[in-house]
């Protein structure tokens, strides 16, 4: 098979299953799992692929036709212009969480320590730690397995981190100038609407927010204002009908200047504010 051949056939593979991005997604796998430039498609469509190559990528769509997500069958995804490894165990990061990282990186100062809850893959607290001087950063997980793929890209970008195993705040000590967090926040019962790449295959631990989908922005509100210095700020990324609710208990909670962001369909995206009078002015 050579590589226009494997183009089609992926295409035609994948349209056949119902992939809707079909295009798209036979593309990302021959790049991801041949490391075949997508411009050597059309320049040198007639070099063939090798022995194992082929059988890598006819793995790779069959996996695809069952709904596997392309990020997870390639094993990496691009976020913030950086490249993170995931997997099963770890949420892959969504384009609309880059708001999240863009508005935490507006009030980040140089040397702030920032909690990362609900870290997944890392992604949203070593992007952080990539884009910034001299903050340091623990990312927070009750998912060992997840933490151990936020090691990994740690290591591959070169940045310290801590990671630390805890149900949200329960094992954390300090106080961080920064909390940030992408908790789950789908209603228990729309999750069984979800896609199949979703519902099927991302962890749930990221995706049920319990009934009514504020669970856990309610417990991390509760218990946050014991972890922040004076004059430190809370972020969350929030469901598109979550922005007047989260930010009424942020509020409820001392919480002032809260306000709301829109990612860039115009949907209520990130809620932060700022504590003032916590443990130590910053």
């Amino acid at each position: 098979m050579n590589r226009k051949e494997a183009y089609e056939t992926g295409i035609r593979t994948l349209t056949g299953a119902g992939i809707t991005e079909a295009k798209t997604d036979t593309i990302l796998l021959l790049e991801g799992i041949c490391h075949v430039d997508r411009n050597d498609i059309y320049v040198h469509g007639e070099q063939e692929l090798s022995a194992e190559a082929e059988k890598l990528y006819v793995e790779a769509l069959k996996k695809r036709t069952e709904h596997v997500p392309v990020q997870q069958i390639t094993g990496m995804t691009n976020f913030m212009g950086l490249t993170f490894g995931v997997n099963e165990h770890v949420l892959i990061p969504r384009f609309d969480t880059e708001i999240l990282v863009e508005e935490v990186l507006k009030e980040l100062q140089d040397g702030n320590h920032i909690l990362d809850l609900c870290t997944g893959s890392g992604c949203i607290l070593l992007s952080l730690l990539h884009y910034s001087n001299d903050c340091m950063g623990t990312g927070v997980d009750i998912s060992a397995l997840a933490l151990t793929v936020a090691e990994r890209n740690a290591k591959a970008l070169a940045l310290s981190a801590e990671w630390l195993e805890s149900d949200l705040f329960e094992n954390v000590k300090d106080q961080y100038d920064i909390i940030v967090s992408n908790p789950p926040y789908i209603k228990t019962r729309v999750i069984e609407t979800l896609m199949p790449e979703v519902k099927e295959h991302e962890p749930m631990l990221a995706l049920d927010g319990k009934e009514d989908g504020l669970f856990f922005y309610r417990r991390i509100i509760e218990e946050s204002t014991a972890y922040l210095n004076g004059g430190g700020r809370l972020f969350f990324e929030i469901g598109y009908d979550q922005g007047e609710e989260v930010s009424s208990l942020m509020k409820q909670k001392g919480y002032q200047e809260v306000k709301v962001v829109k990612d860039y369909a115009g949907l209520d995206r990130v809620v932060s504010g700022i504590l003032f009078g916590g443990n130590k002015d910053v």
